[in-house]
């Protein structure tokens, strides 16, 4: 009977620890999306303007162009995908709606992903372009100006 309470004892100490270590990982995620949705000087948080750069450039999105960021996004892990292939599709949008574009280009879609995503990921897209045989030569200006 002592052995049962003492392994009950590790179970619970293990799996409260457990807990508390998923509950801060949840509370971060929830925090920095809380983060995002404060407004700011224009009266707009950053979710509003990703939006509306989104709804604003659907119309330019071809099934080609699609296809490749959601297959430039599919490292990311699935929990954290839509988010980020959103956040990756409204700085394309906002690039593209600057330089008037007429469609979203590869070219548009590789700068808004680097320009969007932090530093430290960049390593997985030039892998993933590397896998899809795109060259990364043109692209290093934007590697290069990045500063998240």
């Amino acid at each position: 009977m002592n052995k049962l309470e003492g392994w009950l004892m590790w179970f619970l100490v293990f799996w409260s620890f457990v807990m508390v270590v998923l509950m801060a990982i949840g509370g971060f995620f929830m925090f920095r999306k809380f983060l995002k949705s404060l407004p700011k000087k224009d009266g707009k948080s950053d979710l509003d303007w990703q939006d509306y750069y989104i709804k604003k450039t659907l119309h330019l999105w071809n099934d080609e162009s699609k296809q490749l960021l959601n297959e430039l996004v599919s490292p990311v892990p699935e929990l954290f995908r839509q988010q980020a292939k959103e956040s990756i599709a409204g700085k394309i949008g906002e690039l593209a709606l600057k330089e008037h574009a007429k469609t979203i280009t590869q070219e548009l879609i590789i700068r808004g992903y680097i320009i969007a995503t932090p530093k430290r990921d960049h390593k997985f897209l030039r892998k993933k372009l590397a896998e899809m045989n795109i060259d990364v030569t043109p692209y290093e200006k934007y590697f290069a100006e990045s500063k998240k």
